[in-house]
């Protein structure tokens, strides 16, 4: 598959009465992919031109699905856009894409513009002025006109009225989705990829977690959904801002009808929190497909003896190359050895190790940096994890260089910070080690809340409480913290903005005597 675009619009035309996407209402194939033709036309008579960028602030949703795929075959690039990134952040990360045109929510322009955003301010929002981001820029609105939407911008409902199909050829080379994944507004760091790295990706995970036509994917995810659909399965999206952890039970009702469930492990403990509540609503899954964070043995066994029928898939990789591997949650329980086996790697990705390091490459690999390119093209990802292979089964062993001791148990702190960063409430984690009188490491972790973050590093915080909660079901037994406490932000050093742990430790080290 060389072009994701072409293979999502060959489902289309193959099935065309088939469902395709629910939310809120169902398309069909062939409505999904009249709609993706029209787009693209629409934003060609338009004056978009191939190459062209958009600054994308879509919500997850049929018209998100279809105007990015819409993009794309125009011969454009998808550049995704966090709005709570906060406006400084938001502005770096804008001039380094160059977008010539934006996309964003009717409500997103009015939350921005004039009164309403000191407002938004005050919830802890701080949103850069949509309208005026992007000078000379043209702009698309998802949604009905509202004050603060720019004149002139394109309605997609009229964009997408038409019947011409707009869809450029392209190539596996063609730039088609930026995504920012860290940094800070010295240094944003942004993964390009292409339509042939995205292909191959896209492959890799539809065949290794199992799709087919007729599938009913339960998702919000475009990176789990765009493979649903090239495969012909129904992909079904829960509602914006339905979340296992505050509605269980509305939450659960999704999960009636589907039989592949994606989620975050933070999304499947909440559900089977809910479900040791509710038992009687426990759904009939044939596969539940893990990913976002690391999956670790305490939440698998937790997954299999409340729905021992299902399949478990845990989906390894990061942004540059995903998936790298995926592993059987059966034959994860099963690992003895020291590490997590996070799986085979699939066909398209090669690996070796170097000096203990994970190194990948292949054909799911994204370009590269933005703000390297083009003259440091990837030619393959050092990822800094520890590795080690077995055949095609990867281990990982933790990051290169953090490590602590507990014990006698080597603590690897990158094999759990994503898993604690990815909790409702927690805007970024890490963990520490301190050590005590004896010389042996007490774990401290450090959460820096998404919503009313302290002045300073406390252990009083309610969402500390919260993270203590729900660690024991998600986290080997020997890595539980001693202590946890939240922090106003991680110390950071450096160009980079790398964690400093030597910091993060002097920190943390007046709270490492208070009690469990």
């Amino acid at each position: 598959m060389s072009d994701l675009v072409r293979a999502v619009l060959a489902a289309c035309d193959a099935t065309p009465e088939a469902p395709a996407l629910t939310a809120r209402r169902s398309w069909s194939y062939g409505e999904l992919g009249r709609r993706i033709r029209a787009i693209a036309a629409g934003l060609r008579d338009a004056g978009f031109a191939p190459g062209d960028r958009v600054l994308f602030s879509v919500r997850p949703g049929a018209d998100a699905v279809a105007l990015a795929l819409g993009i794309v075959g125009a011969g454009g690039t998808v550049v995704f856009a966090d709005p709570g990134a906060g406006e400084a952040l938001f502005r770096t990360r804008a001039q380094l894409a160059a977008p010539r045109w934006v996309a964003a929510e009717s409500l997103l322009y009015l939350a921005s513009s004039g009164p309403l955003r000191p407002l938004a301010r005050r919830r802890g929002l701080e949103l850069a002025p949509y309208a005026s981001l992007v000078p000379d820029a043209r702009h698309l609105r998802a949604g009905p006109w509202l004050p603060g939407v720019p004149a002139g911008a394109l309605a997609l409902d009229r964009l997408s009225a038409g019947s011409a199909d707009g869809i450029l050829e392209g190539g596996p080379d063609d730039e088609a989705l930026v995504v920012f994944t860290s940094g800070t507004t010295d240094a944003p760091k942004a993964v390009v990829h292409t339509r042939g790295s995205l292909g191959a990706g896209l492959a890799d995970f539809a065949a290794g977690v199992g799709i087919r036509a007729g599938l009913r994917v339960l998702t919000d995810q475009l990176m789990v959904g765009i493979p649903a659909l090239i495969g012909g399965a129904h992909w079904t999206m829960p509602a914006p801002g339905l979340d296992p952890g505050a509605r269980p039970e509305a939450y659960l009702a999704h999960l009636g009808s589907a039989e592949l469930l994606f989620a975050s492990p933070a999304t499947l403990d909440a559900i089977l929190t809910a479900l040791d509540a509710r038992p009687e609503l426990t759904p009939r899954l044939e596969t539940i497909v893990l990913g976002g964070a690391p999956v670790l043995p305490p939440l698998l066994r937790r997954a299999v003896e409340r729905m021992p029928e299902a399949r478990i898939r845990a989906v390894y990789g990061m942004t540059e190359i995903l998936p790298a591997a995926i592993a059987d949650g059966a034959e994860k329980l099963a690992y003895a050895g020291d590490g997590d086996a996070v799986g085979r790697l699939v066909p398209s990705v090669s690996a070796r190790i170097d000096d203990g390091e994970l190194v990948l490459s292949g054909p799911g690999l994204a370009r590269g940096y933005l703000a390297e390119l083009p003259a440091h093209p990837l030619a393959e990802l050092r990822t800094g994890d520890l590795a080690s292979l077995h055949g095609d089964l990867l281990v990982l062993r933790g990051r290169a260089k953090d490590m602590f001791i507990r014990g006698t148990q080597n603590v690897y702190p990158g094999l759990y910070e994503p898993l604690i960063a990815a909790l409702p409430g927690v805007a970024d984690a890490a963990m520490a080690g301190v050590p005590d009188a004896i010389g042996d490491d007490r774990i401290v972790v450090a959460v820096v809340p998404a919503a009313a973050p302290p002045p300073e590093a406390t252990a009083a915080h309610p969402l500390v409480a919260e993270v203590r909660r729900r660690l024991p079901g998600l986290v080997d037994a020997g890595v539980l913290p001693d202590v946890v406490v939240a922090v106003p932000e991680l110390p950071r050093a450096g160009r980079s903005r790398k964690l400093d742990r030597p910091a993060l430790a002097a920190l943390l080290a007046p709270f490492a005597g208070e009690g469990s």
